[in-house]
């Protein structure tokens, strides 16, 4: 079979730290790089034009919105989505790179398991263990639809099939980071859930995070990553209480 094109897309926001080893990651095989970003005050956008990229400014207003807006961007009908914070590995490269060559097998996506890195080790277990992620795909055939802007997903119409090797996930720098970002995606839940007509009840909010705390630990066993865990763990009951408390107030005319 021919070799098909493949259209890296890319959205960032201050992102200079992490955005060339993302762009390295997949240049050997992406015919077209493509980086929207959404108004980065560092050097974002001149390190991503060094690494050959397309760059192209909009304004953010929603993950799923800035991700659907790149993929339209691209000049190739199949593309590989990738956040800044992420790596293609050197078995999935290689693998990419196979079903590029052979045309994508007629399939209309591909899944790889994605890893997550947590203060210097990819976590194995729980929550934070590896997960399937659909970023491979035909845009003709799907794309990020729905209308979640946060935890959002691609779906297509078609097969869809599982490559090996695995995309790796540097999500935080810091701890103060990562505890920023989960105010900052626990607003964004409890906004878009209240938008869409739902409510909380001091049973979730009470229940929820201890749930979440034991299917995570307990459950899928993330107390075999060790200490790496237990915080872990202890940090998505957080992020989960948040969430729901924000609902609440919400509901209630307050401010979250």
């Amino acid at each position: 079979m021919t070799r098909r094109p493949l259209s890296l897309c890319v959205i960032t926001q201050n992102e200079a730290d992490r955005i060339g080893d993302c762009l390295a990651s997949a240049a050997p095989f992406c015919d077209d790089l493509v980086v929207v970003d959404g108004g980065s005050t560092d050097d974002t956008v001149a390190i991503a034009r060094r690494a050959g990229a397309r760059v192209i400014s909009r304004p953010f207003d929603g993950f799923r919105s800035q991700k659907a807006f790149a993929v339209a961007q691209a000049t190739n009908d199949w593309v590989l989505c990738l956040d800044a914070d992420e790596r293609v590995g050197p078995e999935l490269r290689a693998a990419i790179e196979k079903a590029c060559d052979e045309g994508f097998h007629g399939a209309a996506g591909f899944r790889f398991y994605r890893r997550n890195d947590f203060f210097g080790r990819f976590m194995r277990h729980g929550n934070a263990g590896a997960d399937k992620v659909l970023r491979l795909f035909d845009r003709r055939q799907g794309g990020w639809r729905g209308p979640r802007e946060i935890h959002e997903s691609v779906s297509v119409d078609g097969e869809v099939r599982m490559l090996p090797g695995f995309l790796d996930h540097y999500p935080y720098r810091s701890l103060s980071e990562l505890m920023a970002k989960q105010e900052r995606y626990a607003h964004m839940m409890a906004t878009e859930e209240f938008a869409a007509g739902k409510r909380a009840t001091l049973t979730q909010i009470i229940v929820s995070p201890m749930w979440r705390f034991f299917r995570g630990y307990v459950l899928r066993a993330g107390f075999l990553d060790g200490w790496r865990g237990i915080v872990y763990a202890l940090l998505r009951v957080e992020y989960v209480r948040r969430k729901y408390v924000k609902l609440w107030l919400l509901q209630h005319g307050q401010k979250a």
